[in-house]
Order: structure tokens, then sequence, then C-alpha cells
């Protein structure tokens, strides 16, 4: 009976997250699982309720009007587990066991990464689970310890603590100013090739935003390379393509190497803040409160890894 009790549960956890994610894969990633064994987990379930959850097709997965009343309450059992499981981990005291956390490429691979090593140091006990994706949309239902993203947090259920601004800077090779020159004045990037990102979602080049005294200005350069990928536009630039907009913490190992050159510094804006997000439930748990201080800690300089590339004193004259 306890097997079959514990089986049961698999079986809601899986049914949960498909439905609330929309997709097998989904759900497989968020519990490191096959989708296969997600599928046959539900299935079992399915057996045993005698009912079909899902009406499925090869496009897409809805919930039946039986798996719509089950997942509600399904979603109700599993969070009570959670807070159990929260309150366990904070009557414990100590941080240990396995924590989930999330970011954005960029920071996952040039912040947290290179930082790891440092916090298992010192919390050896704490296994580390690092999403690197863009696109989680809700850190409750997909298990996520703590994410970290760019921008205001849109959920009341979450707690947000701003760790930096996402400082963006300009950036060329030395190949490329050799032959073509420094710009001086935002106006001078009319003259010169420029390589832009363009928005993974909506196919919009961005927009490069300056601080020009009290105001920010933003501009839509001309743009003989376009990209969708950050450390694409580094790469391009690096190359010699033309002048570039990157997170400093992008680009500092490049210009550490020698292989970019700041330009226009006196002009650098931020584009928002870095903010670090977990769940109310969450917040008494030693995993949670360890890693939260040790972001604080590798995030107390403004752009984390920009090696001073930030200093508008490198601006030429």
């Amino acid at each position: 009976m306890e097997q079959i009790g514990i089986d049961r549960l698999a079986g809601l956890v899986a049914f949960s997250r498909a439905a609330s994610l929309g997709s097998y894969s989904a759900a497989a990633r968020t519990l490191s699982i096959s989708p296969s064994a997600v599928s046959k987990s539900i299935q079992r379930l399915e057996e045993r309720l005698g009912f079909k959850l899902f009406a499925r097709t090869t496009r897409s997965l809805s919930l039946t009007p039986e798996g719509l009343i089950l997942h509600e309450r399904a979603l109700r059992l599993l969070r009570d587990a959670e807070e159990i499981e929260q309150v366990a981990a904070a009557v414990r005291g100590e941080p240990a066991g396995p924590i989930k956390l999330a970011a954005p490429g960029p920071i996952a691979i040039h912040v947290l990464a290179p930082k790891l090593a440092l916090f298992r140091e010192r919390h050896s006990k704490i296994t580390v689970d690092l999403r690197v994706n863009d696109t989680i949309s809700d850190l409750i239902q997909e298990g996520i310890d703590v994410a970290i993203r760019i921008g205001d947090p849109q959920d009341s259920r979450l707690i947000a603590r701003k760790l930096g601004p996402n400082r963006a800077g300009v950036f060329a090779s030395p190949s490329y100013l050799a032959k073509r020159g420094l710009p001086r004045r935002i106006e001078d990037l009319e003259n010169h090739e420029c390589v832009n990102v363009r928005h993974y979602s909506s196919g919009q080049l961005l927009r490069w935003p300056f601080q020009v005294g009290n105001r920010t200005v933003e501009i839509l350069p001309t743009a003989g390379v376009a990209v969708d990928n950050t450390e694409a536009v580094a790469i391009a630039v690096a190359s010699g393509a033309g002048i570039g907009l990157s997170p400093t913490y992008v680009a500092a190992p490049y210009v550490a190497r020698g292989e970019l050159v700041p330009v226009l510094n006196k002009y650098w804006a931020d584009r928002g803040a870095i903010t670090a997000l977990w769940s109310e439930s969450r917040r008494g748990n030693p995993n949670v409160r360890a890693f939260v201080a040790f972001l604080l800690e590798i995030f107390k300089d403004t752009s984390p890894g920009d090696g001073g590339i930030a200093d508008p004193s490198l601006d030429a004259r």
C-alpha cells in the first residue's frame, strides 16, 4: 500500500507539471526525467482513476473536464507538500541538499558558472542544478528555488532582491578601430558598421540606450550584422564586424584578452536591473538564504566581472 501511495503521488506530480506547462517534454525537463517517464506515470494514473486526464493530439495537449477538476485539486495537494518540505528545510537549519537555479544564458555563463566552485567550497552539502533558460514562466510550478532575471518581476507571489544594474556598453575590436577610427560622439555611429541583436521572441532589433546628461536616449543603428544572441554579438564584434552593444559582463573576458575595446564610455547606460527571485514559500529555506547571500556578494560591484571597463575615464577624449 505504501508503494502504491508513492507511485500515485509521482503520477500526480507528473500530471500537474504537464498540465501547467502544456507538454510532457516541458514537464520532463523540470522533473529531470524523460518525457516517456512522464507519459508512463500519467498513463498509470489514468488507469487507476478510470478516466482520461488529457485530450491529446499530435500538436496539442489539453485537459479533459475530469482532468481540469483533478488538476485544481492536485495543485492544492502539491502546494501543501511544498510547504511541508520547506518547513522541514527551515527546521534543519543547515544548508544541504539540492538547489535548483535558473538564469539567462549570458548571466549563467559569465557570472554564475565561474563562481559555482567557490559556492560549493563554502557549502559542500548543497548540490547545484543550474538551468540556463530565458523562458521559464512559472518558477513555483517548475520547482525553481532561485531565479535571476533582468527587469522587475510581475508575479506578486515572488520575493525580489535587486542585485545590481544591467550595464550595457559599446565595444569594437582594435583592428576595426584601426581601419575606421574611434567614434567620439553618439552621432558618429551613423558612419560606422554596427552589429545588433534581434529579440528572439519579437524579431525586433534592439534600440541602444545612452545616457546624455540627465536623459536616456535610444537609437536604432543601421546594422550590417544582426544576430539573436548576445554572445554572438561579442564574437562578431571581436572579429572586426563592427561596433556592438553588449552587457559588460559578456564583454569583460574579451576586453581582458585585448579582443575588444570599450568606446563611448561616458554615454553608457543601464538596461534595467538584475534581480534575484524566489517564492514566498522558500523564505526560510537555508539553501535559498545561503545562495541569495552569495549572489549579493558576487554582485556587489555594479557590473560583475566588468574588470573596470565601465569606467568613463577610459573613454578617449
